[in-house]
């Protein structure tokens, strides 16, 4: 394995055998920003343009695969600046411009995805092509429980991988998921145990990578190439709904409950 690039937290290697490994460095819980999608999406764009990869694996340091976004940093309003704000990297892009370049790359991507895969941390684990999990892997669109609406595409990608029902239990409920629950109804792909979820996730993209890269590629474009422009629209109408939302009292009640661990008391104001 030699290394291939290190993109803000994002550390890729690439292996002989065509297969990249992307690992996210923030553990222990791997908070996400607007600087993180796009180092990711940077990361994955120059993959994109080497013929040595074939496929991605995307994993994640530490105890969660990404515990959602750091509600600690806060603009004056009280709104998360990495859900309402342009983040940190200081180019004027929304966090959700940068999810639409994620989803454009053209890599085969399997998602190792250990502990947690909460919130926005859910939509990043929904990018990945497949989902490689443990019965202790948690998933959970979270959203509603904090009073606000979902984000990061999840309007688009959620129903396409569940059915539209169970998106709609799992988004109205915010209710978490275990993973013996997310291989039954499709939320990941192989169940593993703990120490085999990177292993298995690597033995996937590798044998994705030997069948030929045109064909792959090809079939992708098929399959889901409409997919980031269905991200795009999903998103545009997302970001309306969550400045709207971010504005409520239920929003602030949602936050508050979550920092004191305790059950919220929404007024629906």
């Amino acid at each position: 394995m030699t290394e291939f690039g290190i993109f803000g937290d994002i550390k890729i290697d690439l292996d002989s055998d065509f297969v990249a490994t992307a690992e996210v460095q923030r553990g222990p819980h791997n908070f996400f920003d607007q600087q993180m999608i796009a180092d990711l999406a940077s990361g994955f764009e120059a993959l994109d343009n080497d013929t040595g990869c074939r496929a991605i694996v995307l994993c994640a340091e530490g105890k969660n695969f990404c515990a959602g976004a750091n509600f600690g940093s806060k603009l004056d309003s009280g709104v998360p600046k990495n859900l309402a704000g342009k983040g940190s990297s200081g180019k004027g892009r929304h966090l959700y411009d940068e999810a639409v370049r994620l989803f454009s790359t053209r890599t085969p991507v399997v998602g190792a995805i250990q502990g947690q895969a909460v919130g926005g941390g859910l939509g990043l684990a929904l990018m990945p092509d497949f989902r490689v999990a443990s019965k202790d892997s948690k998933f959970s669109a979270n959203f509603a429980r904090l009073g606000f609406h979902h984000g990061f595409g999840l309007s688009a990608t959620l129903p396409r991988i569940v059915g539209m029902q169970k998106a709609l239990d799992l988004l109205y409920t915010g209710r978490r998921v275990s993973g013996e629950e997310a291989f039954e109804i499709g939320l990941c792909d192989r169940l593993v145990s703990n120490d085999s979820i990177r292993t298995s996730a690597k033995e996937l993209a590798a044998e994705i990578a030997t069948s030929g890269p045109l064909a792959v590629d090809s079939i992708r474009q098929t399959m889901r190439g409409d997919l980031a422009e269905a991200v795009r629209d999903a998103t545009a109408h997302e970001k309306v709904e969550q400045d709207r939302l971010a504005t409520t009292n239920d929003f602030k009640e949602g936050v508050k409950a979550m920092s004191e661990r305790r059950p919220p008391d929404f007024s629906g104001t």
